[in-house]
């Protein structure tokens, strides 16, 4: 299938993000050889912090975040998902999966050979980078969750989640929050372009020149295959293929004891209720000093990205 590339052009002066542009190749048995872009700042010898984007964005996402992180002394890694940012995309919807972005993922932290991870997961970079962890938990040694989900359709999350998703006891039908239908359905029918999304989900007013770089990797639709196919992977039923990766990942996180620390903010309908069912079945995060970033949307990483990289910063201390 058809790998495209997105012009070096199209990164030019974008504002607050002077990284230099990082790529490791990944051999992939069906697609070939697939280029990942990856931010890599800071000391080199320091144990690596590792931030994973979602959902319409790219490690663009993290600019603000990156630079506060590495004033403090820390390595920091912000891949781009293959589809998004500088990474390679693939041209056919199809070729999208839970699965495939967690084979890629997790290719590039064997390949960049991370360990001493503090991870940080938010939107679509909590069940992916959950589920790299879960599959190769020594390489880990802290997380942060801010703004994520981990669906599977059980039925005891009912009651649990604003935006919510849950099977019912002994029968075949789920209960699925209609406004998170109407996103799905939204993104699948319209050409909405990221700016749109983001906008949408801050709490503070974003310039237009920042808008535009979340733009930036998708210079015509041809490049947005993995960007229009990512919601479609949400999980709403427990037959799901994502679903059942979920469960693994959920069972494997009810004996992780290392630190994980939730930060989700107070102005995320979408994923509110999480951060308590994390706090709950995570044994890591019991006793933790869990935050809740007030006067932020769903892409706290823009609302308050000091705040944030703060809480990052002190969770990375953690022996």
């Amino acid at each position: 299938m058809p790998v495209l590339r997105t012009p070096d052009e199209c990164f030019k002066d974008l504002p607050g993000y002077p990284f230099a542009p990082q790529y490791l190749t990944i051999d992939d048995d069906r697609f070939g050889a697939l280029r990942m872009h990856y931010v890599d700042e800071g000391p080199a010898a320091a144990a690596p912090v590792l931030l994973l984007h979602g959902h319409p964005t790219w490690s663009y996402l993290y600019r603000h975040v990156i630079a506060e992180l590495v004033s403090a002394g820390h390595r920091v890694v912000a891949p781009d998902l293959i589809g998004y940012g500088r990474s390679d995309k693939l041209s056919d919807r199809q070729d999208y999966s839970m699965a495939n972005h967690l084979r890629w993922l997790a290719a590039l932290v064997r390949g960049l050979d991370l360990t001493e991870v503090t991870v940080v997961c938010q939107d679509w970079g909590g069940p992916l980078g959950l589920g790299v962890l879960t599959n190769d938990p020594a390489r880990f040694a802290r997380v942060v969750v801010a703004n994520t989900i981990l669906h599977t359709s059980d039925p005891t999350l009912a009651g649990r989640l604003d935006w919510a998703v849950h099977g019912v006891e002994d029968e075949p039908r789920v209960v699925v929050q209609e406004a998170l239908l109407d996103y799905i359905h939204a993104s699948a029918r319209y050409r909405i372009p990221p700016s749109v999304l983001v906008a949408g989900a801050t709490v503070t007013e974003v310039p237009p020149a920042v808008l535009a770089a979340y733009d930036a990797p998708f210079p015509d639709e041809s490049y947005t295959a993995g960007m229009r196919q990512m919601p479609l992977l949400v999980p709403l039923t427990r037959s799901d293929p994502a679903a059942a990766i979920n469960r693994k990942t959920t069972e494997f996180m009810r004996t992780w004891r290392k630190p994980f620390v939730t930060a989700f903010s107070d102005g995320d309908p979408s994923t509110r209720g999480w951060a308590e069912v994390f706090q709950e079945f995570v044994p890591g995060a019991h006793g933790r000093d869990h935050v809740t970033i007030e006067g932020a949307g769903h892409f706290l990483q823009e609302d308050r990205a000091a705040e944030f990289a703060h809480l990052i910063d002190t969770v990375a201390r953690i022996p």
